[in-house]
């Protein structure tokens, strides 16, 4: 049995409905899996685990400030322990765009991290409008606009493939 913390950090919460997915998948093979945000201190030490899996959602183009100063700070631990990496983008719902290899917020954080997990991950989010704010269902509506995504305001579509979640949760299972 492995001990496995997912540490998450969301906007919209489709970053952590995805943690929770992957940690019903690591827990039906018997290992022990603490799930965290970011936003919140940690209850257990990072070293106490196995593996080390951190999730981060992207929002006009960027990780939340908190991802990059958790891999700055525990980059150390991070390089000694198994470690993951996923990335959930509105972007990666196109098939070219939903790779470790081929999605450029991957890219950017692999280009920019001290950190190189050992696996990662990238999936597509959701798009549901009538929870954003005026501001952020405008922005986004033309930024669907300009990708040719939907933009229609009565749109509320996940686009996550669960196949490829509970893959990734099965690969850090493996290792």
């Amino acid at each position: 049995m492995k001990r496995i913390v997912i540490l998450y950090s969301t906007v919209d919460g489709q970053t952590l409905k995805i943690a929770k997915r992957m940690q019903r998948r690591l827990e039906a093979t018997d290992n022990h899996v603490v799930l965290a945000s970011l936003d919140e201190p940690m209850k257990a030490e990072l070293e106490d685990f196995d593996a080390i899996v951190l999730g981060a959602s992207i929002r006009y183009g960027k990780f939340r400030p908190n991802v990059m100063a958790f891999v700055n700070q525990y980059q150390g631990l991070l390089a000694r322990k198994h470690s993951g990496f996923f990335c959930v983008n509105l972007v990666a719902r196109k098939p070219e765009k939903n790779t470790p290899q081929t999605n450029a917020y991957m890219q950017k954080f692999l280009k920019e991290s001290p950190w190189q997990p050992k696996s990662l991950g990238v999936f597509a989010g959701s798009l549901n409008y009538s929870q954003l704010r005026f501001f952020d269902k405008h922005i986004i509506r033309f930024i669907m606009w300009m990708t040719k995504g939907p933009t229609d305001f009565s749109t509320n579509q996940e686009f996550t493939d669960w196949g490829k979640v509970e893959a990734f949760a099965d690969n850090i299972s493996s290792q």
